[in-house]
């Protein structure tokens, strides 16, 4: 007796979008619980199976659900929020401010119901998210019906559900071992990007994305200046950076990819990692354009994403095909790549093998997931109809198609919207409570639209610095014990410099606002003669001190960038309520102790008369080496021979 079918959906165009890219007109499905029991010609899956319920599609395209491959979901209660700006000031002047003071649980929910309307909306059944309460981002899809890799970002910075990175990675850990095995959530960790982590988090991420056989999704080779850097910091490019990192191990999703050589792209592909192009977001950020074309002829899977709405504005995957096939054709003037089909498969099936779920959706074939959408033709867009080639079915789709065409949407065997009416969610609720946020977020950043953050990032080449200083600063009389104490054989110097700086302070009104310094360095020779001079500022965010024990951490926010105006232009920008000024002789030294890396700086402040100070420093982004660093100071300052009992916790402006 033929298997029964719990749902056949007949009389439909069936795209199967599998390997052969077979059609059948007329075409049936039949669908038994969560999976695809038979696809083909209505005759023969009629035959095949016990009908259950069936549904007469009237002659709609019937076609596995798009695949978004790269997205930031709950950043569409962001969208709109800062358009036409340079990458650095609409991330660092807008979006990471934003975040800060809003993201929470219920923001990551209430935008993740507002994008998944949104994309069951435009025809799609699965996509892969990285953001912030990850976990919460699952949640919200899951009771929504859809399919996801959520990916649980790890980035240096402290972030809006994370104090350091260690609690990120813990975070991860902890949302992996709770959702792994669900029937819709594929977990997975996202290390933001190799310039925001470090090597640690990257072998971190990539060792915890193994050993439970996950995704691990992140940002690579997105815009020539990140490629010129990591040239220039590590001697490589970014493949190879986050090869030996370990990366490539794992089952990579690495977004972007606008940057890559011939030779990474072997790599990528030997590796068998998913590559997801955002055609929408790399023309709008101008990143430049990715060389989709020849990764296809390479054989790497490559998807389609939206990059979230924040960046792109919308959720639009039809939009999105439709880019990637014209891109590929002007970038490489050639008419006859990426055709209308390959920017479908893109969209399909090889979305879901670069997300590592290609057994499970992509394509409408027994075994796999219902994960299919009904697409109504007969509209005046796509108006008329030429079926002497079969396969014209997929250009009218690709460049005439629109996410209205959708009217139906069902994953994992359940419909999420029949007849254009969505299911499992209210989008009129949504949007109510969406323009609440945006009210609120509009007067936080009419407050704050000429702070000094915002000021400073809008001159160009701002950075964030490490988030945790260790340091420990003591007065002393007499300089020559530190210096003699600088030849103990547990100190390896590194290089030494001695300079003259010359510091400007601008205090506001505000002191959430933190203090801006304006440095002028002046690089001395031996003879005491002035080499070379360098200005910079550095935004200082009020301190955070006394977090471990001897009070030797001084944890800020910091943001530097190089001072290329004079001190009149600055004075006359920002507008400080008041000034200090402060110079110093120091001579630095870079030092190696305990297998640390440390400064000491031996000061002499001149104006005012403070008199000598030690200093010992050192940064890192973590917090667990923030403790560890701390210890080791207070020896070393042992070491140089002068007393804890004359640690001073002001800074010298303080003083």
């Amino acid at each position: 007796m033929p298997p029964k079918a719990d749902l056949i959906l007949t009389n439909a165009i069936l795209l199967t979008m599998n390997d052969r890219m077979e059609i059948f007109s007329p075409g049936a499905l039949a669908i038994r619980g969560d999976s695809i029991l038979a696809a083909g010609p209505e005759a023969e899956v009629r035959a095949a199976c016990q009908a259950g319920q069936a549904v007469d599609c009237g002659g709609k395209v019937l076609m596995p659900g798009l695949i978004d491959a790269h997205t930031h979901v709950p950043m569409t209660l962001l969208r709109g929020l800062a358009d036409d700006l340079r990458l650095d000031v609409w991330l660092m002047g807008y979006m990471m401010p934003v975040e800060r003071e809003f993201v929470s649980p219920d923001f990551v929910r209430l935008g993740t119901q507002l994008a998944c309307a949104e994309l069951i909306r435009s025809g799609v059944t699965a996509f892969a998210d990285m953001y912030y309460f990850e976990e919460d981002v699952a949640r919200a899809t899951a009771e929504a019906g859809m399919r996801a890799v959520c990916s649980q970002t790890v980035l240096k910075f402290p972030a809006p559900d994370a104090a350091s990175f260690e609690d990120s990675l813990a975070a991860a850990r902890a949302f992996i071992e709770k959702w792994k095995g669900h029937p819709l959530i594929v977990p997975s960790v996202a290390p933001h990007a190799p310039y925001t982590c470090t090597p640690e988090i990257l072998k971190a991420t990539a060792q915890l994305a193994m050993e439970f056989d996950i995704p691990l999704h992140t940002h690579l080779s997105e815009t020539a200046l990140e490629v010129e850097n990591m040239r220039t910091e590590t001697g490589m490019p970014v493949i190879p950076y986050i090869k030996k990192q370990g990366l490539l191990e794992a089952k990579l999703l690495a977004a972007h990819c606008v940057h890559v050589d011939v030779g990474e792209m072997h790599t990528l592909q030997h590796y068998r990692a998913g590559v997801a192009h955002n055609p929408s977001s790399n023309l709008k950020l101008s990143s430049g354009f990715a060389p989709v074309a020849k990764m296809l002829e390479m054989g790497l899977n490559v998807g389609i994403g939206t990059d979230g709405p924040a960046s792109n504005n919308d959720l639009d995957m039809f939009e999105e095909a439709r880019l990637a096939s014209l891109v590929a054709k002007a970038t490489t003037g050639d008419p006859t790549v990426v055709p209308a089909g390959q920017a479908l498969a893109m969209a399909t099936r090889l979305g879901a093998r670069a997300l590592h779920i290609g057994d499970l959706a992509g394509s409408l074939e027994p075994g796999k997931r219902a994960d299919l959408i009904l697409v109504d033709l007969r509209t005046l867009h796509n108006s008329p109809h030429f079926r002497r080639d079969p396969a014209n079915i997929y250009a009218q789709i690709v460049y005439a198609g629109k996410a209205s065409d959708v009217t139906d949407v069902m994953v994992n065997g359940k419909w999420l919207m029949t007849k254009r009416e969505l299911l499992t969610l209210d989008e009129s609720a949504l949007a109510v409570a969406a323009q609440d946020y945006a009210r609120r977020i509009d007067t936080f950043l009419m407050a704050r639209e000429q702070s000094v953050l915002s000021k400073l990032i809008a001159l160009g080449g701002s950075s964030e610095q490490e988030s945790f200083e260790v340091q420990v600063k003591v007065r002393i009389q007499d300089p020559q014990p530190a210096l003699d104490g600088l030849s103990s054989p547990q100190i390896e110097i590194i290089r030494q410099r001695h300079y003259s700086q010359h510091d400007t302070y601008f205090l506001f009104d505000d002191p959430a606002q933190g203090r801006l310094r304006y440095r002028e360095d002046e690089f001395l020779d031996d003879e005491g003669r002035i080499a070379s001079v360098r200005s910079r500022l550095t935004l200082v965010g009020q301190a955070r001190e006394g977090a471990f024990e001897h009070e030797v951490l001084l944890s800020r926010s910091r943001f530097l960038a190089p001072a290329l105006q004079t001190l009149r232009f600055y004075r006359e920008y920002f507008r400080p309520k008041a000034e200090r000024e402060l110079q110093k002789d120091r001579r630095r030294w870079l030092v190696r102790f305990r297998e640390t890396e440390f400064f000491v700086n031996l000061d002499r402040v001149e104006h005012p008369d403070l008199g000598h100070y030690l200093e010992i420093k050192s940064a890192t982004w973590s917090r667990m080496d923030a403790e560890r660093k701390a210890c080791q100071a207070i020896e070393l300052l042992a070491v140089l021979g002068c007393s804890q009992d004359n640690t001073v916790l002001q800074d010298y402006i303080d003083l």
